[in-house]
């Protein structure tokens, strides 16, 4: 009973707000635009100040959860997003899942275009030493992505847990923050460390050295997009259409691009650099370098094959399905 209440009080809050997405809005536009602003005067050389970074970490902070409520009003609020849920049958928490997904598509999007800006300006001259504002800026900013992504999934945890305290799954009702801290450490310690390390060495345990290749690392986030669309595609009950199965190709191709073939392409550019032959070239490395490769190219070999895996078993599926079409209407 008492979850039952909860979710008529939260449909409620979300009626009472039904044009919010529009000054929601403009607040995204004007964080973005500001973020743009505060780097503007900088020469291409530039390093990002303690007072700037801290600016662009807020504007980030602010940006990433406004578009999370700004996507949120649009499907909750809004006719045609009703009309959107009703059609694919989603619930609240499928709504914030899909937002969540689409925020981080975004992200990914922004780190390409900071990956791109990286290899084209540093690549280009003294790949070693030369560094663009934009590296460090979007670290600071970017970071702050890994702290709201972390509220955003207790919000899609949370209504997952009121729906199915309604449907009688579980006896309770919502999950409060810290308790969700606690039950999911994992992947909230995995989102610290990586936004925490991820930042650090950006703008400062790198020492200023390797821009480029730090470009090409913004650039493993080229997949996510993919990934996301993969999500919502089956969130929405089209895991069997043509576009689920093309995205998915589209997926691991450019999953194993950039972040499989990406680390012996870049280990190559390196050797040519400082003119040595392949081994030699890693043998060269720091071993702290080499623990960080490593920690980085490993798991992205695992969930690599995971996806060949699942990529196979659809297509199998498909060819399947087209077999048995095919026998039908012969009889």
């Amino acid at each position: 009973m008492k979850s039952k209440v909860q979710l008529i009080s939260q449909i409620k809050k979300e009626q009472k707000k039904t044009h919010m997405h529009i000054p929601l809005i403009v607040l995204l536009i004007l964080t973005l635009i500001l973020s743009v602003l505060s780097v503007t005067d900088l020469e291409w050389e530039d390093k990002i100040s303690v007072n700037r970074g801290f600016s662009l970490f807020f504007y980030g902070l602010v940006f990433f959860t406004v578009l999370y409520h700004v996507l949120n009003n649009l499907l909750l609020r809004t006719a045609s997003g009703q009309k959107f849920m009703k059609t694919y049958k989603l619930s609240i928490a499928d709504v914030y899942d899909i937002s969540n997904k689409q925020v981080s598509a975004v992200q990914a999007i922004f780190c390409c275009i900071t990956g791109i800006t990286c290899c084209t300006y540093s690549c280009t001259r003294d790949i070693m030493r030369t560094s663009h504002f934009i590296s460090e800026a979007y670290a600071w900013f970017g970071a702050a992505y890994f702290l709201y992504d972390i509220w955003s999934m207790y919000k899609v945890h949370n209504a997952k847990t009121i729906q199915a305290s309604m449907n009688g799954d579980v006896k309770k009702g919502g999950v409060k923050f810290l308790s969700y801290l606690k039950t999911h450490a994992v992947i909230v310690g995995h989102h610290i460390f990586i936004g925490a390390f991820g930042f650090l060495v950006i703008t400062y345990l790198r020492g200023g050295l390797g821009d480029c290749f730090f470009g090409f690392v913004y650039l493993m986030e080229a997949s996510t997009p993919f990934v996301s669309l993969r999500g919502i595609l089956s969130k929405i009950g089209l895991k069997s259409s043509n576009l689920y199965v093309i995205n998915g190709l589209v997926m691991l191709g450019t999953f194993f691009i950039c972040r499989v073939a990406m680390f012996p392409c870049v280990i190559y550019l390196y050797a040519r650099t400082v003119d040595l032959d392949y081994i030699s070239a890693i043998r060269s490395l720091p071993n702290g370098c080499k623990i960080s490769i490593l920690t980085l190219l490993l798991p992205q070999i695992y969930w690599f094959l995971l996806m060949v895996k699942g990529a196979s078993q659809v297509l199998k599926g498909k060819v399947t399905n087209a077999k048995k079409k095919n026998l039908k209407n012969t009889h």
